[in-house]
């Protein structure tokens, strides 16, 4: 474990596991680094180099004041990157909102030193309902959400993590342990951070940032993810995004990393590898 200090001075927790070619994982909300664990020994066992850090606001990095923008986010990667002294093949993988952060480092950084992208349960390219994206979700029900955020920050993780593992769904079913370790994460978080960080994820449109995934690109999207849902996202990336591959987990939720842990880290480290 080990920290770098970013370009508007924010202390960001990371690590890392193995050796050769590097792949950094960008997590969702509200959660931290730690939910790549498993993964990041898969990548690590297949001859790559795996690197996890905490978005700041959470896990082990610092609760900064400001920052809870996409902008700022690609600019901690972009730092990140630049710490580890990378320049050339580098791997991203980014789940949930972290699929953002790569959407907005191909855009704002020009993907320098990418050769290779991975979105998992994405939040891109948009998740608002508008006019003319009439699949996304209400914003009545972000509002929702930032009002049971607000009136009871702990209750609220409770019932969302219900829907995050797909409890009661056909999807594979996770311990009462998993779900009690995402909801002891999302409290660690700064609150101001939680509810910021959902603003961004909720009102960026990164629809004008498709265009920059100049590099092979695998989108991985449960069929019944009631959190990001696929219509919205994971389907419209693969089609807005030139040489995407979709791959569809059939009745899972938003919480593959979890639910189908084994076919998740075989499926990156199978694209990771044949696209170096």
């Amino acid at each position: 474990m080990a920290y770098f200090t970013t370009r508007d001075g924010t202390a960001i927790r990371y690590k890392e596991l193995g050796e050769g070619r590097p792949v950094i994982l960008i997590h969702g909300w509200p959660l931290s680094g730690d939910s790549w664990d498993p993964v990041m020994m898969h990548l690590a066992d297949n001859g790559m180099r795996a690197i996890a850090y905490d978005r700041r606001g959470f896990g082990g990095s610092d609760h900064a004041a400001s920052g809870y923008d996409y902008d700022t986010f690609s600019d901690d990667l972009a730092d990140l990157i630049a710490r580890l002294g990378l320049d050339a093949n580098i791997g991203l993988a980014g789940f949930s909102m972290g699929g953002g952060e790569i959407a907005r480092y191909m855009s704002r950084h020009g993907g320098k030193g990418v050769t290779a992208a991975a979105l998992v349960s994405s939040v891109v390219p948009y998740m608002l309902q508008t006019d003319d994206n009439p699949e996304g979700v209400p914003d009545a029900t972000f509002k929702e959400m930032t009002e049971g955020m607000k009136d009871d920050f702990r209750a609220f993780f409770t019932g969302f993590f219900k829907d995050f593992y797909g409890v009661g769904g056909p999807g594979t079913p996770v311990s009462e342990e998993e779900r009690h370790w995402a909801w002891q994460t999302a409290m660690k978080a700064s609150q101001y951070a939680t509810l910021q960080s959902a603003a961004a994820f909720a009102y960026t449109d990164f629809r004008p940032d498709l265009a920059h995934f100049n590099v092979p690109t695998l989108v991985i999207h449960g069929t019944n993810d009631k959190t990001v849902p696929i219509e919205a996202t994971g389907r419209k990336a693969a089609a807005g995004i030139a040489n995407a591959r979709l791959i569809e987990y059939a009745d899972e939720p938003h919480a593959v990393f979890a639910t189908v842990t084994d076919r998740l880290s075989s499926d990156l480290a199978e694209f990771f590898g044949a696209n170096r």
